[in-house]
């Protein structure tokens, strides 16, 4: 059964740091890009960033710089460290393949406000 958790998420201050991780399973995790998906109330899901099998990493405008991805393809997992957060960042995060395979975990809600 393909799965993807994710975790870390929480409630943090503007200019504030998290790390978002995700594990997945039921897939060769290593031969995947990760992705790394945001979506805010009322909006479309979109993609914030992801990692190649081999390393190469895309960012979205709205969080180079700010935002690095990450993975560790021993233990399955996708990491997204969050720094210099903004309130617009608040939305529910997810991660999943690029490529159309398993289905949308439950995500982690990241709140930014003060």
């Amino acid at each position: 059964q393909v799965q993807f958790v994710e975790s870390g998420g929480g409630l943090v201050q503007p200019g504030g740091s998290l790390r978002l991780s995700c594990v997945a399973s039921g897939i060769i995790f290593s031969a995947y890009t990760m992705g790394w998906y945001r979506q805010a109330r009322g909006k479309q899901r979109e993609l914030v960033a992801h990692i190649t099998s081999n390393g190469n990493i895309y960012y979205a405008d709205s969080v180079r710089g700010r935002f690095t991805i990450s993975r560790d393809n021993a233990k399955n997992t996708v990491y997204l460290q969050m720094n210099s957060l903004k309130p617009e960042d608040t939305a529910v995060y997810y991660c999943k393949p690029l490529t159309a395979i398993g289905s949308w975990g439950q995500g982690t809600q990241v709140t930014v406000s003060s």
